[in-house]
Order: structure tokens, then sequence, then C-alpha cells
């Protein structure tokens, strides 16, 4: 049976491709999405993809995922990364494995975007390699968790 994954993206993360391309590139959610769907096709995994801005729905969906069998969550939660025990808690509560991506590398940025609440609870963390750390991250939850 194939290994069933969950990708997150946060807040203002539907803005890709129109938002700072300089630092985010011209890539857009529905090229990720695309990505994630033919990454986790060809690692033999299922993937569902979800975004929202608002932390009460990221947090709704995180919960569902425990009883929907999700083996592996990949997550870039975008601000909320830097803000959110409530996510964080989450995340904890359900203790499904999980990866932080970043498409930027937030150690170059902001020194508030230098902090997370997931990356000590997180399984691995990918930052700065743009979209192409979303196939990785995919690959190794498919994988390896």
């Amino acid at each position: 049976m194939a290994k069933k994954i969950l990708l997150i993206n946060g807040p203002n993360l539907n803005l890709l491709g129109m938002r700072e391309p300089e630092i985010y590139g011209a890539a857009t959610l529905t090229d990720v999405e695309s990505l994630a769907q033919e990454t986790a096709q060809h690692a033999g995994a299922s993937i569902t993809c979800f975004q929202s801005n608002h932390e009460g729905a990221l947090i709704d969906r995180i919960h569902a995922a425990k009883t929907e069998g999700i083996e592996a969550i990949v997550i870039n939660p975008g601000g909320l990364t830097h803000t959110s025990v409530a996510l964080r808690d989450a995340l904890v509560g359900v203790a499904i494995p999980f990866i932080e991506v970043h498409i930027s590398n937030i150690h170059q940025r902001e020194a508030f975007r230098h902090h997370s609440f997931l990356s000590e609870i997180a399984r691995g963390v990918l930052c700065g390699l743009g979209i192409e750390g979303y196939r990785a991250a995919i690959d190794f939850a498919a994988k390896k968790l």
C-alpha cells in the first residue's frame, strides 16, 4: 500500500509566482502541487495538498490527518514558522513525522525569520532550495519516514 503524505502550505503561499519573485521565484502554488504529485507518484506514495492563510484551518487539517492514516507531513508553514506555538502543538499532538520546508533560506533573511517553532521537532528542515526543497522532502518522506 502506498505511503500517505500530506503537503501543507501556510499563509501567503497562494501568492507564489507573484509575491517577491526575487526571493520566492516564478513558480506558482499550482507548480508546487504538480511537483509534489509527480514526486510522490514516482516514489510510490500518495499525496494530498492543502493550503490556507488561516492558522486554525491548518491546525484542523493537521488534526484530521491523524484519523485519515497520513503517515508523513511536509509543511511550509510560511510566516507561522516564527510565531505559532499552536501549530507546533498540533504537530506534536498528532505525532505524525514531518519535514519543514522553506523556499528561501530563512537564515539569510531578517533576524526574526531565523527562529522556527517547528524545527526542533521536525524530522528534517530544508530551506533555500527553491521549490526543489519540496521534491527532496517528499522523496524522503515517501522512502524514509
